[in-house]
This record gives structure tokens, C-alpha cells and sequence, in this order.
């Protein structure tokens, strides 16, 4: 009950991050979309041997980071939770390619390594970014941008749902975890067959309950239009940060700073 109830927490705060008041909780959501998506497109754009040229975007992460006041303890278990998806892409890159590219004394990197290491990069870069960008938004308003960018409404609204969902689901499985504890006694293990039967019930209960929220939300007008308190406003603050972050977004892409900065440090000692 106790992971049910974190990952629940974990939920709402990341929301109550989003109801900040950062000059980066205050860009127009429009900008911080496109500037994520940028970002993630300078990212992904890089060669699968490409690890000390990303390393600046990792700086630029940690920039935002403290400007929006985000613990990174909190975005770190994140990432740590869904790692594992990351390592069985690239797990068996080691093994198909066995070029060697980096000599290290006498032991000898081989490009399966460098692409290995760098499929972990590029995936905490761009989770990171999308973490981000949710918890100094709030997804209601990163759907409400989505929409004044001529994105399908329906699909806006299908993915403000999905979000939603999840709320109803964790609390759900809250509820009968709670009561199985309490009808347990000695703390005896589930059965699989006990196990199937929460997860059918579970099932049930979450599509009931969503159609009883649905029902509410027509009872008070709902439409299909994703309504947020904030104005969506676009100003020429917007519009520098954007230029601004694309800018250093591709100067990072097409320049490697970290290599250029370690041959002006190698000049000046040498």
C-alpha cells in the first residue's frame, strides 16, 4: 500500500510543482512546448557514438532546473523508474558491435559501449525535458498549447483523459489494496489467483467510476474544450526566450563545446 500511495503522491506533486511562480512558470506554454521539442530534436539528432557533444544540453537542463526551483532528487527517482525501459534498447549493443573506437590503457571501449552509453544519455536528456516541461506547466496547459498549435482537439482531449486516468486508476488500487490488507491476516501472501481477480476487479471499478466522472463533467457543461485559468498570451519575453534557446540549441548540436573547450585548456597548459 505503501508504493501505491508514493506513486500517488509522486503525482500530485508534480502538478503542485507546475503551480509555480518562476519566470520559467511563467512563459506563455506555447513557448515551452516548442522550445522542448526543439530541444529534443537537437538531441535525438545526434550520431549513435556522440556522448561529450550532448553533455552541454545536460548543463542547459540543470539551468532550468534551478531557475523553476525542481528538486532533482525527485526527477532523479524518475528516471531511475523507468531506466530499465532504456537499458533493454540498447543492452545488447556490446555484443553486435565490437569495433573498437576508444583505447584506454590497456583496456580497449568498443563503439557497442559508446552507442550503449549513449542511447542512456539521450533518454535522460529527453525524459528529463519532458519532466520538465510538465512540472513548470502542468499537462492541462500543455494540451491547451497543443490545441492553439492546430493539433487535432480530439487528440488534445484523448491525452488530457489518459492523464487523468491515471489519477482514478492509482486511487482505485489504493482503495482495494487497503481492503485486502485489512481482511489479511498474518500477512499472508497473494495467490495468483487472487492477484487476476484484483486486476479484473480493478478494471471494472476504474471504467465505472470514469464513466460516473464523465457523466459530472456533462452535467457542468463539458464540451470538449480544454478550459485553464492561465490567458495564453504569447509577449516578447516569450518570444526572446524561444529564439534564444533555439539559438544555443543548435550552436550545442553543430558545435562540440565540450572538445573545443578541452583544446583551449590543452593550449593554454601546453
Amino acid at each position: 500500500m505503501a508504493k501505491i500511495e508514493s506513486a500517488f503522491f509522486d503525482l500530485s506533486y508534480l502538478e503542485n510543482l507546475a503551480g509555480g511562480n518562476t519566470p520559467i512558470h511563467r512563459l506563455d506554454p506555447r513557448i515551452k512546448v516548442l522550445t522542448t521539442a526543439i530541444f529534443m530534436l537537437c538531441v535525438v539528432s545526434f550520431d549513435k557514438y556522440i556522448i561529450s557533444a550532448m553533455l552541454p544540453f545536460g548543463l542547459f537542463l540543470v539551468v532550468i532546473m534551478g531557475l523553476a526551483n525542481i528538486p532533482a532528487s525527485y526527477l532523479v527517482k524518475k528516471l531511475l523508474l523507468v531506466s530499465p525501459f532504456a537499458i533493454m534498447v540498447g543492452i545488447f549493443n556490446p555484443f553486435l558491435d565490437q569495433q573498437p573506437l576508444l583505447q584506454l590503457g590497456t583496456y580497449t571501449i568498443t563503439g557497442g559501449w559508446i552507442s550503449f552509453l549513449s542511447i542512456l544519455l539521450r533518454f535522460t536528456l529527453t525524459v528529463s525535458a519532458v519532466l520538465i516541461l510538465i512540472a513548470t506547466t502542468g499537462f492541462n496547459a500543455i494540451c491547451m498549447a497543443m490545441v492553439k498549435m492546430h493539433m487535432p482537439k480530439i487528440f488534445a482531449v484523448q491525452l488530457l483523459i489518459l492523464y487523468r486516468y491515471i489519477f482514478v486508476l492509482i486511487d482505485e488500487g489504493l482503495c482495494m489494496h487497503r481492503a485486502r490488507a485489512l481482511r489479511s491476516f498474518q500477512r499472508r501472501a497473494m495467490s495468483l489467483k487472487t492477484f487476476a481477480h484484483l486486476v479484473g476487479q480493478l478494471l471494472l471499478r476504474t471504467l465505472d467510476r470514469a464513466q460516473r466522472i464523465h457523466l459530472a463533467m456533462l452535467c457542468r457543461g463539458f464540451d470538449g474544450t480544454i478550459r485553464i485559468r492561465q490567458i495564453l498570451c504569447i509577449k516578447a519575453a516569450d518570444l526572446f526566450a524561444l529564439a534564444g534557446c533555439a539559438g544555443l540549441f543548435f550552436i550545442m548540436r553543430y558545435y562540440d563545446l565540450p572538445e573545443m573547450l578541452g583544446r583551449f585548456v590543452t593550449g593554454l597548459i601546453a
